[in-house]
């Protein structure tokens, strides 16, 4: 069920999904079971029902703050990140790069953060953003774990659209195992968080190519279709 699963610092966890766990996303395969999926991962990292916020995630770079009233549980923000002081939080991957993060409030209370990086959100820079607003709740010392996505020997791109994202993020200029022009999303993410003098841990597995974790790429139309997720909470 969890392909990466570590406390990070005193009091915080940190978890990365394999296809074991289900497909935990809303917008591929059965909602009930995704449903059912959630409560399992939920009750396995010892968090209440519904202890974890989702969100529905779009491709974008908004970063939603959650604090004591919380959105519907299976809904949540639509938003391409969140930042809590405490509430537990997952994004949703199947390559794109799912980043967690930690941070300490001006009282030594956690302040908590995740982001889904696609090709779009490291282009509008998803994270650097998270990263202020994370700031903006007076977070210091902050780390982060960046989970599994597809690797740049296999995200083929034409050379126009990896010309564009690499005119934003130049780290993400790659090429494939056969020589054609591709996108190396972590190798953003990664420049990013340095940039933000953010230490990073790199949980290093590609999606595609790794039969454990779900790939779009990989498994679209399939029938078997799923989302991983990135967890960060408080542990109890």
């Amino acid at each position: 069920m969890l392909w990466w699963h570590r406390s990070v610092r005193p009091g915080i966890g940190v978890a990365f999904t394999d296809t074991a766990a289900g497909n935990l996303a809303f917008s591929v395969g059965s909602p009930d079971q995704a449903r059912a999926n959630r409560r399992r991962l939920e009750q396995s990292l010892g968090l209440p029902s519904d202890g974890l916020q989702f969100m529905t995630q779009v491709h974008g770079n908004q970063v939603a703050r959650i604090h004591s009233g919380r959105y519907l549980p299976d809904t949540g923000p639509t938003a391409d990140a969140m930042v809590s002081r405490g509430q537990a939080l997952a994004v949703l991957v199947a390559d794109c790069v799912p980043v967690v993060l930690a941070g300490e409030g001006p009282d030594g209370s956690p302040v908590l953060a995740v982001a889904h990086a696609g090709r779009a959100g490291v282009a509008s820079r998803v994270v650097p953003r998270t990263i202020e607003a994370m700031h903006a709740e007076g977070a210091r010392h902050i780390a982060a774990w960046v989970g599994p996505s597809v690797c740049g020997h296999c995200y083929e791109v034409p050379a126009a659209l990896q010309a564009e994202v690499a005119a934003v993020e130049p780290a993400t200029a790659a090429t494939t195992r056969q020589g054609t022009p591709s996108l190396d999303l972590p190798a953003g993410v990664l420049s990013q968080l340095d940039a933000a003098g953010v230490q990073a841990d790199w949980i290093q597995s590609c999606t595609l190519e790794e039969p454990g974790l779900f790939s779009h790429r990989r498994d679209a139309g399939s029938g078997a279709e799923g989302r991983i997720a990135g967890v960060i909470y408080a542990l109890s």
